[in-house]
């Protein structure tokens, strides 16, 4: 992969969806939709200037407060899907280009521009990638595939822009790249004791601890 840095900044409000969707008949509100800025936006503790959450018991947040997919998935699913969607197609505010899920980890820390960040969870896909673009497989295909991204804390306000790079300052935890945690929550990795050393990791979100240890009792229940 190329040295890691900043495609594009994407940035939403709260919308309205109307019902009949291929996963909800009712009308529903979200932000997944996210647009492309072209200037400088500033990163605050919880958000970037101009983004929101609708559902803020799931999304947004401290340790949610931005979202990272990778730029090469795009190639894959447009291979996969016939479909070619665009830059915060999956809801991302960061699209990265040389990083993905399979080199970046729990509690790496990076710095972006004026900001530092640090790799706090995965991403727990929902029905509302599906919703998003009428695909009813998507949300599975995403789940078995890994491509689900991940999201950052913010150690650091400060301004960032696109095109910028991203330096990793800090790897706490090597072993625990977002592919590994993925394969955790999704039951592909059910060793009890690598599950009990994941909900050790300090930088690891509670949220995300949460699901964790649920998949751990699932494994200690059929032990």
């Amino acid at each position: 992969m190329s040295s890691p840095r900043v495609l594009s900044i994407q940035v939403g409000v709260p919308k309205r969806y109307e019902g009949g969707s291929t996963s909800t008949e009712k009308a529903w509100y979200s932000a997944f939709d996210k647009q492309p800025v072209s200037d400088k936006r500033y990163v605050q503790i919880t958000h970037i200037d101009g983004d929101a959450q609708a559902d803020r018991k799931n999304h947004g947040g401290p340790d949610k407060a931005v979202l990272c997919y990778a730029a090469d998935h795009y190639w894959t699913w447009q291979h996969e899907l016939g479909v070619k969607l665009p830059h915060g197609g999956f809801g991302e505010n960061l699209t990265i280009d040389g990083m993905d899920e399979t080199n970046v980890c729990i509690g790496d820390v990076v710095a972006i521009g004026e900001a530092k960040f640090q790799v706090s969870q995965m991403r727990g896909p929902c029905w509302k990638i599906s919703a998003r673009w009428g695909i009813p497989d998507l949300l599975d295909k995403v789940k078995a595939t890994g491509r689900t991204g991940w999201y950052l804390r913010v150690l650091k306000e400060g301004y960032i822009e696109s095109g910028q790079p991203i330096n990793l300052l800090e790897r706490i935890h090597p072993n625990w790249t977002i592919e590994r945690v993925n394969h955790v929550c999704e039951g592909r990795l059910n060793d009890a004791q690598a599950i009990q050393d994941l909900l050790a990791v300090n930088e690891l979100s509670a949220a995300a601890k949460k699901v964790v240890e649920l998949r751990l009792r699932r494994i200690l229940d059929h032990a």
